[in-house]
């Protein structure tokens, strides 16, 4: 199960980039206007296994700004659902 932290502040991100040199954080980008977001949600809650990460729910219909900030910093495309894997202060795919 997902222990979803979430994301409702840009603040929060400066404290996230830091925590991600000491464990993988993760951002679920997700609209409640999409249904392929829907799914894809279920899917990752439904995966039963999680590594040791810390797993952020943004949620783009009440926090777009955070999203914009976010594909700004690691040079990404806004999308939903989308998924970022952030470790030492970096994005991986």
């Amino acid at each position: 199960m997902v222990n979803w932290i979430t994301l409702t502040d840009i603040e929060q991100l400066t404290a996230i980039l830091e925590k991600s040199y000491k464990k993988p954080q993760v951002f679920f980008k997700h609209s409640t206007r999409c249904s392929v977001s829907g799914v894809a949600l279920k899917k990752m809650e439904n995966a039963g296994i999680t590594p040791d990460a810390d797993f952020y729910f943004i949620d783009l219909v009440s926090f777009r700004k955070i999203s914009d900030k976010i594909a700004e910093y690691f040079d990404v495309y806004h999308e939903s659902p989308q998924v970022l894997l952030i470790k030492n202060g970096a994005m991986y795919l």
